[in-house]
This record gives C-alpha cells, sequence and structure tokens, in this order.
C-alpha cells in the first residue's frame, strides 16, 4: 500500500474521503524538524549550515512514518504548496530515509495541489515530481536569516536596554512603521476651518410641502476657491448667502461604471477579514486554513491573481443560471497579478466549488463535508465565495450627476456643488446585501435644468479641524507592509502577532500604538542599525529569497553577503552604544510608602504602576487604566481589561458586583 505524508489531522481525512482505502494517510502534525529553540544551531563557519534537531513531542510521530515508510510501495510527501510545505516534506523525508537503502529512498516524490478536491488530487498523484531544492532553500535561507538577526541582537538588546528583549528583521520594521506613524500624530498641529453647505429645493411657484431638499457644498467665491478659517470668515458667508438668491448653472449627466474588485490574495483576505469581520490576522489564516483542509477553499497563502480557467467557465455558467445572461460580461474577468513575485504560481483563494454557495446553514448541506463547518468558517467563506462570484460578474452601473448652483448676493457671487449617484444596474453589486458593499450610500436628486430657480431652505456652518494621520490597524498595517515589499503571504500574521506578543506595540479599538519599550528599543536598532532595518534593504533581502526559490540565486552567498558586514557591525555596537533607559509615564498618584509618584512601567505581562524610586522603594500595584466613561449599568468608572489570550475589552470597574462588559467603546456624547 502507498502512503501519503500530510500535514495535519484535518487534511488527511478530507484526503481519505476521496482516495478511500487504497492509500495509506499519516499526518506530520506540523514541523517535525527545525532549528531547537535554545540553541543559535547556525554554523556560520561552515556555509552557515543550519543544525537541526527534532521538535520535541515528534518522536513518536517520526517512528510512525518510519515504520510505515518500510512497508509503503510508494512514498507521496504531500505536504503544502508552498516553500513551508517543501521543506516540511525534504525534512519528513531527511526522517525516513535509510542511509542504507537506495531502494527505499527512491520510493519518496513529492505531490502538490492548490485545492483538495478529487481531481485535484488524482492529477497530483498521476503526476509526482522531486522534492523543489530551491524552495526549500528559500525556506532554510529566511528561517537561517531570522535566526541570526534574533540570535546575535537579542543578547545586545538585554545589555543595552532591559533582559528579556528579541529583535526580529521583519518584525522590527513592522514596529519602526508604527513608531513613526505615532510621531506624526503627535508632531501634528490641528488646524481649524470651516464648510458651509446650503439646503436648497426646486422653486415650483409655491412653497409646496413635498419639494425635495438637497445640500449643496459652498465651493468658490467670485470664481476663486474659497478657503474659511475661523467663524468669523464663515459668519460674513452665511449672512451673505442666507440673502442670496439661487439658481441652476450647470447640469453634468454620466454614466458611471465600476468593475468587481479581484479575487482575494492572502494580502487583502486579511485586509478584509479584518475591516468586515474585526478578526486579527493571526485569525483569518487560522480559519482559512481549516477552510482549506476541509476541501473547501483553494490554498490560502498565496500573493496570485491566477484563476484556473476551470474555475472561472464554472463561475460564468453558475451566474448565468443563477442570475441572468445581464450578469454575465461578455467575455471572462482574468486578474494581472500586482506582486512582483508571486510565490510559486499559486492561484487566488476560492471556493473549490462554486456551486457551494455561501448563507448560513448552507455550506455544510452543500458540500457534504465530513464534521461540523463552525460559524467563523461560515463567515470567512461567505467572503471569499462572494469575492470570487463578484470577480465574473457584470460592472455595477451608476447614473452620476454633478449640479453647480449659483448664488447671487449684493456684493459677491458663490459657487456651490452637489453630487447625485443612483444605481442604474448593480451587476456584482447584486451579490452584497445592505451595508456590505461601499456603494450603500445613493443620493437622487430632483429632476432640474440650467436656469432654474431654487428656494433657499437652510444655511447650514459646520466647524471642523483637520485630523492627523490614523494609527495603523491590522488591515492598513498589512496594506503598507506589501506596498513597501516586506513581508510574503506567510509572515503577515505572525509578525503582527509577535509585536504585540514582545510588548512593542498595543492593540486598542483596533489601533496600534507603541509602548515606551517599543519606542525604546526601535530607536536603538535604527541608531545603530540603520541600514538592516531599511524599508528598502527588508524588501530587497525578500526579493532575494524570491529570487532563491526560483532558482535564480544561490542561498549561501545571500546570507553570507549579509551576515560579514552584520556581524562587524554588530562587534563594534556592543563596544561603542550607551545603556538606554525606558521612558516612565509618571501619574498624579503617590505611592503609599514612601509618598513619591508613582510611574506606570512595562513588565514580563503588560504595564504596571510602580514607586519612582525603585529600587529603594519597591511599592507596585496593577496598572487599570479608566475608558472615558461610565458603567450604564451602575455608573462607575469602565476600566479596560484583558481577556486571557490578551484581547482587550471594556468592563465595570466595580467587577465582580456588576458585569457589564462591552468588546467595543460605545459613542460617549
Amino acid at each position: 500500500m502507498d502512503l501519503i505524508i500530510v500535514e495535519s489531522p484535518t487534511k488527511a481525512r478530507t484526503l481519505s474521503r476521496f482516495l478511500g482505502s487504497d492509500y495509506q494517510i499519516e499526518a506530520t502534525m506540523g514541523h517535525i524538524r527545525d532549528l531547537p529553540q535554545k540553541k543559535f544551531a547556525i554554523k556560520t563557519d561552515k556555509d552557515f549550515e543550519p543544525e537541526y534537531a527534532v521538535v520535541p513531542g515528534k518522536e513518536e510521530t517520526i517512528k510512525r512514518l518510519q515504520t510505515l515508510a518500510k512497508k509503503a510501495g510508494k512514498i507521496y510527501l504531500a505536504t503544502d504548496p508552498d516553500r513551508e510545505g517543501e521543506a516540511i516534506a525534504w525534512h519528513a523525508r531527511i526522517a525516513c530515509e535509510n542511509p542504507k537503502s537506495e531502494a527505499r529512498n527512491s520510493k519518496f516524490v513529492r505531490a502538490t495541489f492548490h485545492e483538495i478536491t478529487k481531481t485535484a488530487i488524482e492529477h497530483a498523484l498521476k503526476n509526482p515530481r522531486d522534492i523543489d531544492m530551491a524552495l526549500v532553500n528559500a525556506q532554510q535561507a529566511r528561517r537561517v536569516l531570522d535566526r541570526i538577526v534574533g540570535y546575535k541582537l537579542s543578547p545586545l538588546l538585554w545589555f543595552k536596554i532591559r533582559k528579556g528583549l528579541s529583535a526580529g528583521r521583519v518584525q522590527t520594521v513592522a514596529v519602526r512603521l508604527i513608531v513613526e506613524r505615532e510621531r506624526e500624530i503627535e508632531k501634528f498641529i490641528t488646524v481649524e476651518y470651516w464648510e458651509i453647505f446650503v439646503g436648497l429645493k426646486k422653486h415650483l411657484g409655491g412653497m409646496m410641502p413635498d419639494a425635495s431638499i438637497f445640500n449643496a457644498k459652498l465651493i468658490s467665491e467670485n470664481g476663486q476657491k474659497l478657503e474659511l478659517h475661523n467663524q468669523q470668515e464663515s459668519d460674513i458667508r452665511v449672512s451673505e448667502l442666507n440673502d442670496a438668491g439661487y439658481e441652476v448653472q450647470n447640469i453634468e449627466k454620466k454614466l458611471a461604471k465600476r468593475p468587481p474588485p479581484p479575487p482575494f490574495t492572502t494580502s487583502t483576505l486579511q485586509q478584509q477579514a479584518a475591516n468586515r469581520l474585526g478578526w486579527p490576522a493571526k485569525k483569518t489564516m487560522s480559519v482559512a486554513q481549516s477552510l482549506y483542509e476541509k476541501g473547501l477553499i483553494t490554498y490560502h497563502r498565496t500573493d496570485s491573481t491566477n484563476l484556473a480557467m476551470e474555475a472561472v467557465i464554472a463561475a460564468r455558467e453558475f451566474i448565468k443560471q443563477k442570475y441572468g445572461e445581464n450578469f454575465l460580461p461578455e467575455k471572462p474577468r482574468f486578474y494581472k497579478t500586482k506582486s512582483k513575485v508571486a510565490q510559486e504560481a499559486h492561484e487566488a483563494i476560492r471556493p473549490t466549488e462554486v456551486g457551494w454557495e455561501a448563507g448560513s446553514g448552507k455550506l455544510l448541506a452543500l458540500s457534504g463535508v465530513e464534521g461540523e463547518v463552525g460559524y467563523d468558517e461560515q463567515k470567512l467563506y461567505d467572503l471569499i465565495w462572494k469575492r470570487f462570484t463578484a470577480c465574473q460578474m457584470s460592472e455595477a452601473v451608476f447614473d452620476e450627476t454633478k449640479l453647480s448652483v449659483l448664488a447671487t448676493s449684493k456684493t459677491n457671487h458663490y459657487d456651490l456643488e452637489t453630487l447625485g449617484r443612483i444605481i442604474k444596474f448593480a451587476g456584482w453589486l447584486t451579490l452584497y446585501g445592505k451595508g456590505e458593499s461601499d456603494e450603500d450610500g445613493q443620493l437622487q436628486l430632483p429632476e432640474l435644468f440650467i436656469g432654474d430657480e431654487l428656494d433657499l431652505v437652510k444655511v447650514n456652518p459646520l466647524q471642523k479641524f483637520t485630523k492627523p494621520p490614523a494609527r495603523y490597524n491590522e488591515a492598513s498595517l498589512i496594506k503598507t507592509l506589501e506596498e513597501y515589499g516586506i513581508g510574503r503571504p506567510s509572515t503577515y500574521a505572525p509578525t503582527i502577532s509577535t509585536i504585540q506578543d514582545r510588548m512593542y506595540v498595543e492593540k486598542t479599538e483596533n489601533k496600534f500604538s507603541p509602548t515606551s519599550l517599543g519606542i525604546a528599543v526601535n530607536d536603538f536598532l535604527l541608531e545603530y542599525f540603520p541600514d538592516i532595518f531599511d524599508y528598502q534593504f527588508t524588501a530587497h533581502m525578500e526579493d532575494d529569497l524570491d529570487e532563491i526559490a526560483n532558482g535564480k540565486k544561490e542561498w549561501v552567498p545571500v546570507i553570507r553577503e549579509f551576515f560579514e558586514p552584520f556581524n562587524t557591525k554588530l562587534t563594534s555596537v556592543s563596544k561603542v552604544s550607551e545603556r538606554v533607559a525606558v521612558e516612565t509615564e509618571v501619574t498624579d498618584e503617590k505611592c503609599p510608602q514612601c509618598g513619591a509618584p508613582l510611574v506606570v512601567r512595562l513588565g514580563r505581562y503588560g504595564k504596571f504602576l510602580s514607586c519612582s524610586k525603585f529600587p529603594e522603594c519597591k511599592f507596585t500595584k496593577p496598572f487599570i487604566k479608566e475608558a472615558g466613561f461610565n458603567c450604564p449599568k451602575c455608573g462607575a468608572p469602565v476600566v479596560l481589561r484583558k481577556t486571557k489570550k490578551g484581547k482587550t475589552f471594556y468592563g465595570c470597574s466595580k467587577w465582580p458586583k456588576c458585569d457589564f462588559a462591552t468588546w467595543r467603546k460605545p459613542n460617549v456624547n
């Protein structure tokens, strides 16, 4: 009997559903060999040879695989179709090989598929290949590179800042983005400005109550663009507009078309799940992994928007039958991948069967997968199914009207504008209910003609202030990393998780801000290692890893080119750099033991209050941050709390006497 080796039991069960009892299918349960956690394990004097060890707890798994390998006719290494999967396959082969048996070693072949369907699996088993060592070497190079940076810089950070710290090649750049954004916000100077909107309606020869009212925005004064900086300037125009006469100056009408967005890549799926579902990237990838292993979607680590022709044809047939020919474009849509190097020619993320429609309760019944399709899986599948199906549907068509209004006072004339937009043909937007698309805000203007008189309803001046740039959330951080070319589909989620676990950044209301520790580490590393944590340099290293994966570069010279100047710099910095103090935040509370001010410090488990005279005075107490509003149940202050998994929520300070809690901060007037 032939043996198939995969990573997970779920994937093994799905394969069994298609292959029956003709194959023995076993799971490695992830990596079985890796770099040891508590040892550098890189021979820098021997071409950076990694010293791999068996992952703790995987000894029995390896024994079982070795026993089955002896009996197997052929051994298919069917791990995931990317660099990480290729490396797991390579390690599995090494663990199961017999150095003395060429016959046994020749039984190993690699089988890859981007979707777990009967057709894809059978094709992969009929067309096996050798392990692609270019992909393995790209994974090894990333692992070695990250190990060098982490293990060499960490002791320096311990000595110069605080014990227990660590640095990462990509993670540090992500922290840099967040720190720099915070400093932009701190430096931002808010400027007052005013906007004026005028409520108008068509003059009907009398004050008819059913006349449609619309708002037009003040744009210019006497042909010059108008900017209002204070209330005095605003009041002058309000007074004139209240006494002005109004007429329609110009009407521009046009048809606007909006094509559907491309199917999901890893990055865009994580961004959409963050925006629509409020999920962190780590959760999105976990749920997507489950959907893939159950055979419901294609492989979810991809930066390609390519689609298989068979999938496109199936989608077009489904759309034609479900929605009609009007919703089907004349030709199939194909999307150009924006990524400079789309990894290993993957497809975009799509459902394996377009006929398995999204919707609560439908998916399990239609797909027939074994076991439960969970609530989170339903929600993520819904996003993927709609995005894929929409990408093959007709454009949405809008009637757009730009209305220009002339207001004439005794001394000046003013130009006002308003935009009307209504959906003429929904096209792909038909898939999305109210609140799901970006096109919910329609404004229909009354039927008007050039020269029509308008009646004034109300002049509405609004005081506004310029806003600083927004803090990054998960979606915008992933988008920025992708735009810089930093990281790849498999790295976004762990990068964001790691910088939070290390307490370099914290997330409040789904927005990232740096901690004092994160700022200290960032500033130290950028002062002494500006080249290594430069955006362009980090992106260039990612490009080198892609070149290795494509067989265009050898991995050892790439690592050596990085290591030699890095190691020299490290030695120099260790000697000349000064120790860095992590800034503390002084509070208005006094120490009950000595009367000195209490300060906010960052410890192993997060923030806490400590006496500013530490170590002379060792008083500490938990840090509780008030949320700025009172409990709707009992009136006590609401404070920020964290779950065991580190997720922030709002809870009553009187807990457990009061059980009020909420994930989101309510709007407080």
